[in-house]
Parts: structure tokens; C-alpha cells; sequence
């Protein structure tokens, strides 16, 4: 059979695009589809799907996480959208769709002044935290949805207190349009993770298309649903709820499916305290799996340079000391000489950083004449020490270093010898 059709002189495949074979026999070059023609069918209906909903070239040219993503985030939006039409059902009857002594005009200011709200809603939010949409995508895209879930829960339960049905709806669209701004731009930016050749239109694109069939589905789906809850509240808030419950569960599966190999604040301070602990660099995969996606209310203490005086450490046991139980938010410190290192009271202090601290404080004691900013100058050492194995074996573990995903006000500091 192999004789009849040739030898295979190469296969040619694309992504999700079918698979041909070159043959070669007397000289003579020709290509056939890899397959029987039962089989060739058959891919060709399932090509048809990769082509119409998937990116070109999948799964090459998009993230490993994404086919994971996509399955939780498609579940969400289906669950979202029948959610949504039981809320639309419950708004549409608070203005006084089916009541005849409702107005039109009533109806319009309503909407007006519920678009109007949520309008200066997304303006503000996007001026208050959108510097925070890239470094914290994964906690931003669950809080959207969160969010989202408790304005529809408003929305249903608006027509039962008409004295405040304005004020309520008008609370909900600006819960709406913080979503709005959060959610599409949290998509944007993992986007960009999964684009893995430039192809961030197309993966836009693609998931439009599936949130689209999803959507069409959640429609067909909601014309059996609507006459069922019509006049029916407790049907209502317990289909309601169930949605919900999916809904919050399908995101926070998404989320936590996504493994960003960039660092931001969060995956950096992980990665940092695990080598600083036992000098093991974390893989993307384990510090993802630790990073939080809910949003912490604690003050979180910053990491400064400068002088601290509110301590004079004048031994190495003072010194060692100070490193176990001090929680100041200084890095590095000076006074008369002395040098201590701060990490805050939850990172481990590696016993090199302890032990580097120690020969500085030595030195200055040898020679009391040397002035406190040699003490700094001389403290790059410690970083070179420490952080140089660190940053090569961050690469090594498959960090991209190119780029960070740090806020805005990401402070760098460089250590640099006087040249004589």
C-alpha cells in the first residue's frame, strides 16, 4: 500500500488546520489529506468549529491555560446570561412594563438617570483604579463579576420597594458600569497572556464569537424560563441564586487556570520568600497557584530606603535580634554607623542576608571614622549577593523578564560603584 502511494517526503500541518502528506514516487511530488475520507469528514466538520471559534494556529499560538480558561469563562457567561435576563424581566416591570397607570415618560427619566449614574460611575472608577487593572487582573476580573452578580440581585429586587426603585436601579447601573470598565479591561490584559503571536485581535475576536453562541443559547434558554418565573418571585430569586452560585464558582475556576509567567507585586513577593527561605526559585505553575484573587483589606506596609531612628543597634546580637522581631517598613537603615535589614514581620530572612549584615556592621566598627553613606555604598554587596543568583534563576524556572507587570509607581533602585 505504501509502494502504491508513494514515499512521505513531509507533512504539513498548521494548528487546528488539517494535516496534508507530500508523497514522492518516480520523481514526481504530490499532496493528499492526511486521513481516510470517513476521517477527513469528520475533521473537516470539526475544522470548520476550530476555524469559526478558536484562534488561527490553535493551540500553538495561544497559551497553554487557554482551552482551560476559555471552558470556565464560556460556563460563566452562559450562567450570567440567564441571570441577566431575570434581572432585565424584574427592571422592565419596575418602570411599568404590563401597568397601565405607568407613564412613558416616567419610564425614560429612570432609564435616563440609571444610564446617566452609571456613565459618571465609569468615569471615576476608571480615574480611581484603573492604574491597577494590569497588576491585579485576576483579583479585578473576579470582583467584576461579583459585582455584577449584586447589581442583577438589586435590579430583581427593586420592584418590590417602589419608593426607592430609582435610587436602587440607579445604585445597579453604577455597579454595572464599574463592571463594564473592570471586566473588558481585565480581559485585555489576558489577552495579551494568551497571545502568543501577536495575534491579540484575533483571540478578541474569537472569544466575541463564542460569547455570542453562548449568549444565543442562554436566549433560547431564557423563552422557556420567562414564562415560568413571570409573577412567580420565589422561583425568580431561587433560579436566581443558582445561577449565582455557578456563575461565582465558573469564575473562580477561570481565574485560578490562568498562569501568568510575569511578575506582578503579588507573584513576586511569593517567588522572593520562597528563595529567601530555602533558596528554591517557585515555577509560574506553583506561584499562580499560591497568588490571592480575593481582594485583602489589610494596609500593606511599603518597602523604603532611608534612615531609621527610631532603634541604634550596637552589637551583632542587637542586630540579629532587631532582624527577628522588627516590623518597620525599611529595607535598609543607618545610624552611627550601623546597618540593619528590614523585610516587614512576614518575610523570612535568609541567614547570608544576616550574615552579610553582620560583616558591614564589623567593618564599621574597625574603622568608626568611615562615614554613614560608605555604609550604603557598601551595602550593594548584600544585593549582589543575594538577588544576581535570583534574577538568573528566575529565568531559568521560565519567568519573562522583559516585562513586569508591577504598578505604576514601581520604585528600582541601582547599586553603583564610584569610579575613582
Amino acid at each position: 500500500m505504501e509502494e502504491e502511494r508513494g514515499l512521505v517526503v513531509a507533512t504539513e500541518r498548521y494548528g487546528s488546520a488539517e494535516s496534508w502528506k507530500y508523497l514522492g514516487k518516480d520523481g514526481v511530488m504530490e499532496r493528499r489529506r492526511d486521513g481516510s475520507e470517513g476521517e477527513s469528514r469528520g475533521n473537516s466538520i470539526v475544522g470548520v468549529f476550530k476555524s469559526v471559534f478558536l484562534p488561527q494556529g490553535y493551540p500553538e499560538s495561544v497559551s497553554k491555560d487557554y482551552l482551560q480558561y476559555q471552558f470556565w469563562d464560556t460556563l460563566q457567561a452562559f450562567s450570567s446570561s440567564l441571570s441577566g435576563t431575570l434581572a432585565t424581566q424584574a427592571s422592565l416591570k419596575g418602570v411599568g412594563v404590563g401597568n397601565q397607570e405607568a407613564t412613558v415618560a416616567a419610564a425614560t427619566i429612570t432609564w435616563l438617570l440609571r444610564d446617566g449614574t452609571g456613565m459618571l460611575g465609569r468615569i471615576l472608577f476608571a480615574w480611581q483604579k484603573g492604574t491597577k487593572l494590569d497588576s491585579e487582573a485576576k483579583k479585578w476580573r473576579l470582583f467584576a463579576d461579583v459585582l455584577n452578580d449584586t447589581a442583577m440581585f438589586m435590579e430583581i429586587l427593586a420592584p418590590y420597594f417602589p419608593a426607592f426603585f430609582t435610587l436602587i436601579v440607579c445604585t445597579a447601573g453604577i455597579f454595572k458600569s464599574i463592571v463594564g470598565v473592570a471586566g473588558g479591561a481585565t480581559r485585555a490584559a489576558l489577552t495579551v497572556h494568551q497571545a502568543r503571536r501577536d495575534n491579540m485581535a484575533d483571540i478578541s475576536a474569537k472569544d466575541g464569537s463564542q460569547e455570542t453562541l453562548v449568549n444565543l443559547a442562554g436566549l433560547l434558554i431564557s423563552l422557556v424560563l420567562i414564562p415560568l418565573v413571570t409573577d412567580n418571585p420565589v422561583l425568580t430569586l431561587s433560579l436566581f441564586f443558582l445561577f449565582t452560585i455557578l456563575h461565582l464558582f465558573a469564575n473562580y475556576k477561570a481565574v485560578r487556570s490562568v498562569v501568568m509567567e510575569t511578575f506582578n507585586e503579588a507573584r513576586l513577593s511569593i517567588v522572593l520568600q520562597q528563595y529567601l527561605g530555602d533558596r528554591r526559585i517557585l515555577s509560574p505553575l506553583e506561584a499562580n497557584q499560591r497568588e490571592p484573587v480575593f481582594f485583602e483589606f489589610r494596609k500593606t506596609v511599603p518597602i523604603r530606603l532611608g534612615v531609621r531612628l527610631q532603634e541604634v543597634v550596637q552589637s551583632p546580637e542587637e542586630l540579629n535580634l532587631a532582624l527577628k522581631n522588627n516590623n518597620m517598613p525599611f529595607l535598609l537603615g543607618v545610624r552611627n554607623g550601623c546597618v540593619c535589614v528590614c523585610l516587614g514581620p512576614e518575610a523570612s530572612v535568609h541567614d547570608e542576608i544576616r550574615a552579610m549584615c553582620q560583616a558591614v556592621w564589623l567593618s564599621s566598627m574597625l574603622t568608626p571614622t568611615s562615614s554613614h553613606w560608605e555604609m550604603v555604598h557598601e551595602s550593594h554587596k548584600v544585593m549582589d549577593t543575594i538577588f544576581n543568583p535570583f534574577l538568573k534563576g528566575v529565568e531559568a524556572a521560565g519567568w519573562d523578564m522583559k516585562r513586569t507587570l508591577l504598578d505604576w509607581d514601581e520604585w528600582r533602585v541601582e547599586w553603583k560603584t564610584k569610579s575613582s
